[in-house]
């Protein structure tokens, strides 16, 4: 960062800095992809790339809704079977409550700013959403959405007038159909007995699995001429349809859950280890997650110097998703584009509520691992990392929970909206609406669809029925832990904060940084200073305040009338010099030395020589004059 001082014993890693460079990069490509996705044609077995290059960049506005303007442009021109174009716009929300539309990144990053929607749709619907807010309100949101639209259907006219001049017919798909026979063989075997497979409640997943490989093992042998993709296609089309309907007009769960009951809950906050700073337990049904929080010196920030960015990241959350959470084998290592979607969409759902550094200077990582899974656990992982947070101490200004929003609809009156979406309901439903936020409001929504678009009257109601559930989550949260701890864990460092004049920073860090690592070395702390004098020093027991008080004799201001005991470091005929600081020292004249007249200094005073001093004046040169017969008129007589 431009003007900041830093002397560390240890470098970062620049891998790290690279990898969130390149996490940037696949959350742009998430959000496009999230928005491109659901309005190809489902018959469309070609692969489809669509590469997408930042030729040139203002500083102003992040070019990800161009992008994928440029891509949508591109796919509706094209012959490719898509349903597009589809409009993007950034809608701002400003400190006094006005709408700002694609606000620039210093607005957005300003303390006027209260949140950042990106709203993609197509036909009066919309089809993407990604929000990072400071606690809004569900009326604000919904607001921010409509006037989205707004500016969404401008944008959808103006791709349709290059269409009309230079687009190409749509290749036309016909759809793979199954066999007269096959489609018999399922009708007159299977559809009986689907339902009570698919509404089999917890053990539904297995069943419904272990039917559908029935069903192919049973037609395979007379397929003629149908694959077995075909086959799957055909029992997970049965499957869906038989979810939607039972949904939407009897209001019939898999699980047997009501349409806005939440599955059982359980929080817990510390308790694991005592060796970890922090750490969350949250199980939402079948899902279940660890947080684990740690905390570290200024030092450990992440600098981020991109073309888009250019700050210091101290509010890290990471998440994993490793194979057996979900029931599978699976490569281990490494991390993906899911991963890193999800563990950003839960720390920009917790970032509003962690507090500022000069508050709390510390560097905090929560790591979220999904030990189980069945639905959500970017929402899980919110919820976890809360209990975290408030167990290591963070004073953070409220607990923040999250909540997957689902959604069965036939059309636009025949719909049902699903509280805490599981497993099928995600899978065979028409949207993941997750809302993130604390009692006060709302701090993230992220949605994902499977049809074309969803009404803006029923993201409204989902927002709603969001509101709700995230209360009744909260609710848990805060029965297992009220507020954040009052002391942090006994193993995390403790960091002490202390001031310096702008122009006695070279001072502290000495020649090359002599001084200052002459002092780390000497205490065993860690020290940071910052181009506005502020210094933080890490360390464990006592070693902080010994590095504290090491640079607050450096650099301390020396007043008239203040007593010290020094050391004389030099004789001279009329005076001699002591030290009474690491770097301060003065001159007592030899009038200064006894209340009568001195003709030979050197008969009092000789190197080495400890002697009570008073700090007469500072003079105009910053000079600091001692006296030796203000401290006590009798030393000379009596040394002597």
């Amino acid at each position: 960062m431009k003007g900041k001082f830093e002397f560390t014993i240890q470098k970062r890693m620049t891998a790290v800095i690279l990898f969130f460079l390149a996490a940037l990069a696949v959350l742009s490509g998430r959000l496009i992809d999230r928005t491109l996705r659901p309005l190809f044609n489902h018959a469309l077995r070609r692969d489809v790339q669509i590469v997408i290059t930042v030729i040139a960049y203002d500083e102003e506005s992040e070019p990800d809704f161009i992008a994928l303007l440029a891509a949508s442009t591109a796919l509706a021109i094209s012959p490719i079977p898509w349903n597009g174009p589809v409009g993007a716009v950034r809608v701002g929300l400003s400190s006094s409550g006005e709408f700002v539309l694609n606000p620039s990144y210093d607005f957005r990053e300003s303390q006027n700013s209260r949140s950042d929607f990106m709203v993609c749709g197509r036909a009066g619907s919309i089809n993407m959403i990604e929000v990072g807010a400071k606690e809004v309100s569900e009326d604000e949101a919904a607001e921010a959405l409509k006037s989205a639209l707004k500016e969404i259907d401008k944008l959808e006219k103006f791709q349709k007038k290059i269409i009309a001049g230079i687009g190409r017919a749509k290749i036309v798909l016909a759809a793979p159909k199954l066999p007269a026979e096959l489609e018999k063989l399922f009708a007159e075997k299977f559809e009986s007995r689907l339902e009570s497979a698919v509404f089999a409640g917890a053990s539904k997943s297995k069943k419904v699995e272990e039917f559908g490989q029935e069903w192919q093992e049973s037609a395979l042998p007379a397929a003629s001429g149908a694959d077995a993709g075909l086959l799957a296609s055909h029992y997970e089309e049965k499957v869906n349809d038989l979810v939607h309907r039972e949904v939407i007009e009897r209001g019939r769960r898999p699980d047997g859950r009501g349409q806005d009951d939440i599955r059982p809950l359980f929080a817990r906050a510390g308790g694991l280890s005592p060796i970890l700073h922090g750490s969350g337990l949250f199980y939402r049904g079948g899902t279940h997650i660890l947080s684990v929080l740690t905390l570290g010196s200024p030092k450990d920030a992440q600098i981020i110097d991109g073309m888009e960015v250019e700050t210091v990241k101290r509010f890290m959350h990471h998440y994993n998703f490793p194979p057996f959470s979900s029931g599978e084998v699976g490569r281990m290592g490494g991390t993906n584009r899911r991963m890193i979607g999800h563990g950003a969409l839960a720390e920009k759902a917790l970032e509003p509520v962690i507090p500022a550094k000069e508050t709390f200077p510390y560097t905090i990582r929560i790591v979220s691992e999904a030990l189980s899974s069945n639905g959500s656990t970017s929402m899980g992982s919110v919820c976890a990392s809360s209990l975290a947070l408030m167990d290591a101490g963070v004073p953070i200004a409220a607990p923040v929970a999250g909540i997957a929003m689902g959604l069965m609809m036939k059309d636009e009156k025949h719909y049902k909206i699903l509280t805490d979406i599981q497993g099928p309901e995600d899978h065979h439903g028409d949207m993941d609406f997750k809302v993130a936020g604390t009692r006060q409001g709302i701090t993230a929504i992220q949605l994902d669809v499977k049809v074309n678009g969803v009404p803006l009257e029923i993201l409204t109601e989902a927002l709603e029925k969001a509101k709700v559930a995230r209360s009744k989550i909260l609710d848990v949260i805060e029965k297992e832990i009220a507020a954040p701890r009052s002391a942090l864990n006994p193993n995390a460092p403790r960091i002490i904060m202390t001031r310096v004049r702008p122009d006695q920073i070279g001072l502290v860090i000495g020649s090359g940084g002599k001084t200052i690592k002459e002092i780390a070395e000497r205490t065993g702390a860690e020290i940071e200073i910052e181009d506005d004098g502020a210094v933080y020093i890490t360390g464990k027991g006592e070693t902080a305040e010994k590095a504290k008080q090491a640079i607050e004799d450096l650099t301390k201001e020396y007043k008239p009338g203040e007593r010290y005991e020094g050391v004389v470091t030099r004789i001279l005929d009329f005076g001699a010099f002591v030290k009474i600081g690491p770097t301060a020292e003065g001159m007592v004249h030899i009038s200064e030395v006894a209340p009568f007249r001195v003709d030979r200094i050197t008969r009092f005073l000789k190197e080495g020589d400890k002697v009570p001093v008073v700090v007469k004046e500072i003079d105009e040169k910053n000079r600091i004059n001692l006296s030796i017969k203000l401290a006590d008129p009798n030393f000379v007589r009596n040394s002597k």
